[in-house]
């Protein structure tokens, strides 16, 4: 889903960058506004679950592959606007660092899968919920094993219909490149596939594998996280977090808790960034991801567009590095990656100021 560069037409990247940039800064307002400074850190570690799970590609048949996202996770934890900024940075750290979707191409990569996704998972995620609650008779935010259960299955619908709105709005950005921007024998100058074949490309993967790898993710982690660190992420719904946790101010103080949170989700981060050389089982490319002289072979030309197109040079470009094996160079990716998504947000939890007491002071 990582739209690479030259696939948009520079008119379209400019338009939804201006787009984007209120988006970022309302996100960014909400973000500071409702992550306690001694929770921030926890939104990089939340956040570096979006960048392994993108790194573990899936085969699908026919020769192409997708990959899980988890922005429907981090919207859960943190909210959708917190989650917009955690995986739009992820989202640069790839793109400028790997060479994973186009710079140019980023706010639309940004788009996609750090706003469309979270906000209508989260969406869809609040609208089970409440469903859930009114057909038990209970109010939001019970505890105990079987609103664990509920709160997962509302996780695993809500991540699978965020990751097809994000896929579907990929599609229709790709889809539209032919139809405006083409010359006058009719070629595409971009992107070459119209409409009605990059929705139906992009949807039947992500309708059944990817779809489904994206309920795994976010289901497996959030279980996990739920279970051995309940105070991860933020109390929602009205002071009550979905499995039990609580930020009340009567609890033990946020510095303590938030310690103790990261500690065996960290583990879990560890072993995930170990693990992202399964990702090299898969083979192939991700339809609409082909380089330049890869998509020439299958439409029979070079859209002029792209061959004139601006090309960044990263650092460890496919997530390589020199000649290193292929799968040192994955793990040691997903190192960095991970590492500067944590000193990232760890720097923005020292410049922010938080607006309301979340416990304790010092001084008090």
């Amino acid at each position: 889903m990582h739209i690479p560069e030259n696939y948009l037409s520079p008119q379209t990247c400019g338009v939804i960058a201006v787009a984007m940039v209120p988006v970022w800064v309302r996100a960014a307002r909400h973000m500071r506004e409702e992550v306690p400074r001694q929770k921030m850190p926890l939104v990089g570690v939340a956040a570096a679950f979006c960048f392994l799970a993108m790194m573990f590609n899936i085969p699908l048949p026919g020769g192409t592959t997708g990959h899980a996202v988890a922005g429907t996770l981090v919207a859960i934890l943190f909210g959708p606007w917190t989650a917009c900024i955690a995986i739009s940075i992820a989202l640069a750290i790839q793109a400028v660092l790997f060479g994973d979707g186009g710079i140019l191409a980023l706010p639309a990569n940004c788009l996609n899968m750090a706003f469309v996704l979270p906000m209508c998972g989260y969406a869809v995620f609040s609208l089970v919920r409440r469903r859930q609650a009114r057909h038990a008779g209970e109010k939001d935010g019970g505890s105990g094993s079987s609103s664990l259960g509920q709160e997962l299955r509302a996780a695993g619908i809500a991540s699978y219909v965020g990751i097809n709105a994000a896929a579907l709005c990929c599609a229709l950005e790709l889809g539209i490149q032919p139809l405006l921007f083409h010359d006058a024998a009719g070629r595409a100058l971009f992107c070459p596939y119209p409409l009605w074949v990059s929705v139906p490309a992009m949807m039947i993967g992500h309708l059944t594998v990817w779809g489904a790898a994206e309920v795994v993710f976010t289901v497996g982690i959030l279980g996990f996280v739920r279970r051995v660190a309940p105070d991860f992420g933020l109390a929602r719904f009205g002071g009550t977090g979905l499995a039990g946790a609580s930020d009340d101010v009567g609890a033990q103080p946020a510095p303590v808790r938030t310690v103790r949170a990261a500690g065996p989700v960290l583990g879990l981060v560890a072993a995930l960034a170990i693990a992202t050389p399964l990702g090299l089982i898969a083979t192939g490319d991700a339809w609409g991801e082909w380089s330049t002289a890869d998509l020439a072979t299958r439409v029979g030309y070079t859209p002029s567009g792209m061959a004139r197109g601006w090309e960044w040079s990263s650092l460890m470009p496919d997530y390589s590095l020199g000649a290193l094996p292929s799968w040192l160079g994955y793990v040691l990716s997903a190192v960095a990656g991970v590492s500067l998504l944590l000193i990232a947000f760890r720097l923005l939890s020292g410049a922010s100021t938080p607006k309301v007491d979340f416990g304790p002071r010092d001084d008090d």
